[in-house]
Formats: structure tokens, C-alpha cells, sequence
């Protein structure tokens, strides 16, 4: 991505994943707006960002993390974490094995609570271990990753959910049972 679609994406990011009162941006109850209502309120921000459609869908498809998705003629973030209510997604079998990557001082509360969304909606976990290092890597410089049994939990009737839009699966909460810690291997 340029520098000017990277500034761009953080703005649009702001204003639909974590303030969109700012932009005076009302979200339905699954995290959509309007594209046009986005785009007009984005100009008239503080510094104004000025984007069309075919701009914010180039950005789309340049980002590696697929933040935003696009139906018809609205947009969400993907991940929604200002939302009020939990984003809805279409329950999806997930891989026997999926990976967190996390920072090393937070393992002693992952096994005792296990995995929790925390400031987010769901618990992200990925589908390779090479993507949950570059997750890891955000906290710790030599992350931990854990391997998580999806398919024992998936059998215990826990419900995965695929963004579509990248390797990121989520789920409400991954009990300490289904974690392999590597000191477990």
C-alpha cells in the first residue's frame, strides 16, 4: 500500500472499528454503514480525507489484514470492536488446529482463563503458525504460540466463524482444556 492509502486506512479504521460518533457515523447493529455517508463524513473531518469508492476498495485490496468489507453499497470493519452488539457471522467448521500467537508474560492468565476477546469481540486465531507469530509479534519480539484443538471444541459444540476475508477465524472464548502450551508438546 502507498503511504497515502496507509493513512487513509487508519482513518477509515478509526471511524468504523473504534469512534464512528466522531465521523457522525451511526452503525447498524452488524457494523454497516452507508459507503457514501462514510465518504462524506471523512471529507468533512478534521484533517479532511478524501476518498471515493474506488479509492477505498483499492485499499481493500491492497491490505494484507482485509479490515473492511464491502456489500452492495455499504462497508464495515470486518473485526467491528466499536459495534454494540457482537458482529454476526455464519457459523463455519473450522481446521482441526488453529493458532494464537501472544506475548510471553501474558501465558500465566491464558492458563488459568484460557483465551478471551478482551477489548475485541471474539478471540482471533489463525490458521497458520507463521501468521500467529506476526500476531505474537505486536507485544512480545518472541512471541509464544499456542496451537488450539478447534476440532474437540467444534465437537463440544463451540461455534468458529471465518471473516472470509483473510486466514482469521474467531470464536467467543477458548477454554484452557482445548490450549496446548509449549511446554505441553
Amino acid at each position: 500500500m502507498t503511504e497515502s492509502q496507509i493513512k487513509a486506512s487508519k482513518t477509515l479504521s478509526y471511524a468504523l472499528r473504534h469512534r464512528p460518533d466522531e465521523f457522525g457515523l451511526v452503525l447498524d447493529a452488524e457494523g454497516w454503514v452507508d459507503i457514501e455517508k462514510v465518504i462524506s463524513a471523512l471529507a468533512a473531518s478534521r484533517p479532511p480525507v478524501r476518498l471515493t469508492k474506488g479509492d477505498i476498495e483499492a485499499i481493500i485490496a491492497a491490505s494484507d489484514k482485509r479490515r473492511f468489507e464491502i456489500c452492495g453499497d455499504r462497508i464495515r470493519a470486518t473485526y467491528g470492536h466499536s459495534t454494540a452488539d457482537r458482529i454476526k457471522f455464519t457459523p463455519t467448521p473450522p481446521p482441526d488446529v488453529l493458532y494464537h500467537g501472544t506475548a510471553r508474560r501474558f501465558l500465566d492468565a491464558i492458563t488459568r482463563e484460557g483465551l478471551r476477546p478482551m477489548a475485541r469481540q471474539y478471540v482471533h486465531l489463525s490458521s497458520d503458525v507463521a501468521t500467529a507469530v506476526k500476531v505474537g509479534r505486536r507485544h512480545d519480539a518472541k512471541p509464544v504460540v499456542l496451537a488450539v484443538d478447534a476440532a474437540r471444541m467444534a465437537a463440544d459444540g463451540v461455534k468458529f466463524y471465518h471473516s472470509g476475508n483473510d486466514g482469521t477465524w474467531m470464536c467467543e472464548a477458548v477454554a484452557p482444556k482445548y490450549i496446548r502450551f509449549p511446554d505441553n508438546d
